[in-house]
């Protein structure tokens, strides 16, 4: 029994001891997530923040406070009354209130002048019959300026005095790796401020309509979602930065990164609409393309930067200037050109009329250029371009601008725009369509020709091009 009893005794202490070896042992490993570190207190300083570097302890978190504060107020919902709700209703809903209602979607849009001016997204107010603008818990009638589809900007305007301007700031001088805040109203949440950072710039993602889309987007990783369409984009220090404007998303919410007009093109593009009534397009008189590595190996160019001049128009600026194809642009105005991001972008603050210097290589040789920027009529002044609209015709008339005249290989024509529901969607007629001849006679003056189709029966000929550049010729019996 003694004996028994010695063996136990052993075997604890021997328990006791390893225990307190194993415990030795074990806190000389890395601490595991969760548990309880001793830190000493000559030591604790490095360890009670989240960022690092020699000056970690002097630089506490970055704060948007004031940026929200000096941004927000110049932010607005915009509210789109367009038509009537299009589902099959019954006559029991017309006696239970549930019958057609008007469609009502929804934006932001930011005040950019003390006088009630406010920009915004094209889409935003697309078709829109009634348009209206909600600032701090005040509702106003907002009056459509003019929009243009090439950038999807649009300008409203409101009757208001001492309204906040925002402060503008300069996208061109914008940094990758900055920090930004998109302030607007997603889900019908009024000013709604995320935070994120700038994480490229000069995006091309292929979703803007119009003529000559221009697309050198900011891409940032601040939460975007539907409703902050036409909304701000600042800076850390409140200052404008761009148009919040698109994501990229499978499932219509934000899923990783937005993009936004940069401020130096929308406000050129609010200024022409405010000034002018549309856009001052400068146009160079070249097409060109990215240099992919393949073109690169078979022009042997050493480098990917720069656009391949793929087409010249005939009597356009750059043909004046000497410019010919297979050119590869390097720099416009001392700016280097990376691809067409930047190409479309640095074109894009100039006017008709505006003289660039362009840096080109020829077959392995630096050449230099200065061109004469030109207006879509290939002049320099400008541009107040001519139209028709017509109810009864459904459509919007203008004439060709250059670049059309040069694609169909035409002096003249009539081309059909802004269709709805008319006469000339009856016929099977579409958006892009150019009538060249009407009955054997040229179609030169929106106006006279819309006044012609408008009155016009019996027999009917009509010839131009389809929107793909093909010619057609068709006949109809007009009543």
């Amino acid at each position: 029994m003694a004996n028994n009893l010695k063996i136990v005794f052993v075997a604890f202490v021997a328990g006791l001891v390893g225990a307190w070896a194993y415990d030795s042992l074990k806190s000389k490993e890395e601490p595991v997530f969760g548990s309880e570190i001793n830190i000493p207190e000559n030591a604790r300083q490095q360890y009670v923040r989240y960022d690092s570097g020699p000056s970690a302890a002097n630089n506490p978190p970055i704060s948007f406070v004031e940026a929200s504060e000096k941004s927000t107020p110049s932010v607005v919902f915009i509210k789109n009354f367009s038509g009537t709700d299009q589902r099959r209703y019954s006559m029991f809903d017309f006696f239970f209130g549930t019958g057609p209602t008007q469609r009502v979607s929804t934006g932001s849009g930011v005040i950019i002048s003390a006088d009630g001016y406010i920009i915004t997204n094209n889409h935003v107010i697309d078709r829109a019959e009634v348009i209206e603008v909600v600032h701090q818990k005040r509702t106003y009638p907002a009056k459509l300026v003019g929009t243009d589809k090439n950038t999807d900007i649009a300008v409203l305007k409101i009757e208001g005095k001492g309204l906040p301007a925002i402060t503008l700031g300069n996208s061109r001088e914008l940094k990758i790796g900055e920090w930004v805040i998109a302030v607007g109203n997603p889900f019908n949440l009024t000013s709604t401020v995320t935070a994120g950072i700038v994480s490229a710039k000069e995006r091309q993602i292929n979703i803007l309509g119009g003529e000559f889309p221009l697309e050198s987007f900011i891409q940032t990783d601040a939460p975007i979602n539907p409703g902050n369409s036409g909304g701000a984009l600042v800076n850390v220090r409140g200052e404008l930065v761009g148009i919040n404007t698109a994501i990229l998303s499978r499932t219509g919410s934000y899923t990783g990164y937005g993009f936004a007009v940069p401020v130096d093109i929308a406000m050129k593009i609010a200024n022409d609409l405010i000034k002018f009534g549309e856009v001052q397009k400068a146009i160079p008189g070249i097409e060109v393309v990215e240099i992919t590595p393949e073109l690169a190996e078979e022009m042997k160019l050493g480098s990917l930067d720069g656009v391949i001049v793929t087409h010249v128009v005939r009597e356009g600026a750059a043909e004046k200037a000497g410019i010919e194809r297979n050119d590869v642009i390097t720099k416009i105005e001392n700016i280097n050109i990376t691809g067409n991001g930047s190409f479309e972008e640095v074109l894009s603050y100039y006017y008709p009329g505006d003289k660039v210097r362009v840096v080109f290589k020829r077959g392995g040789t630096e050449r230099n250029a200065t061109l004469t920027l030109q207006n879509l009529e290939g002049g320099t002044g400008v541009l107040k371009r001519e139209f028709y609209a017509s109810d009864l015709l459904g459509a919007r008339l203008e004439s060709v601008n250059t670049i059309e005249k040069d694609r169909f290989n035409i002096s003249y024509g009539i081309k059909i725009t802004g269709m709805s529901r008319g006469y000339l969607r009856d016929l099977g007629l579409n958006n892009g369509f150019v009538i060249t001849l009407i009955n054997g006679e040229p179609a030169k003056n929106p106006e006279d020709v819309g006044k012609f189709l408008e009155k016009f029966s019996g027999r009917l000929r009509l010839e131009g091009f389809t929107p793909g550049g093909q010619p057609f010729m068709q006949s109809y019996n007009v009543r």
